[in-house]
């Protein structure tokens, strides 16, 4: 596992001191997880799970549906900011937009390892593979919503998947 360090738009190092020089860059960087190589996506989402475990799934619905609709509205303004500063906006170190919509996906998935396994592994393939619409909406949509939203619909695509191995008995 290795980080990325190279510059931005302005010719700053992107490193660990830039992640943590402000707040909406280390929320929108997973803490320092979209530095993390290969597949900072994959590292990001990695990082979901583990604050899910660790806190989020602790709270009751009503709390968890509030975390992520606020969640997803800091990361449509943060993701605006640090995609300018990055002078990318859809980075692929950003990686808030993995954490809101992999809680989406574990807050509406039977709890238990594999299944949550089975949710990981679909999400990223969306995310990674994006079939319509979500390639659309990635391509398109180039600000702090549309880096937010095409996840969202990768979300919706693997509970879709979810629903349906649920349904008959494969997981």
């Amino acid at each position: 596992m290795t980080q990325q360090s190279d510059q931005n738009s302005s010719g700053n190092v992107v490193n660990w001191s830039w992640v943590y020089a402000k707040p909406d860059r280390l929320l929108v960087m997973g803490f320092g997880s979209g530095l993390l190589r290969p597949a900072p996506g994959t590292w990001g989402t990695l990082l979901a799970w583990f604050l899910w475990f660790v806190a989020v799934s602790r709270l009751n619905d009503v709390g968890i549906a509030l975390v992520l609709v606020a969640s997803f509205a800091y990361g449509c303004w943060a993701c605006q900011r640090v995609g300018k500063a990055l002078g990318r906006p859809d980075d692929s170190r950003m990686v808030l937009d993995e954490i809101v919509a992999f809680w989406l996906v574990l807050w509406l998935v039977p709890a238990g390892f594999f299944t949550q396994l089975a949710a990981f592994l679909l999400f990223r393939f969306f995310d990674i593979v994006k079939p319509p619409p979500i390639g659309w909406f990635d391509a398109r949509l180039k600000n702090g919503f549309g880096v937010m939203w095409d996840d969202i619909v990768a979300a919706l695509y693997a509970l879709l998947v979810l629903a349906v191995l649920i349904r008959f008995g494969v997981l």
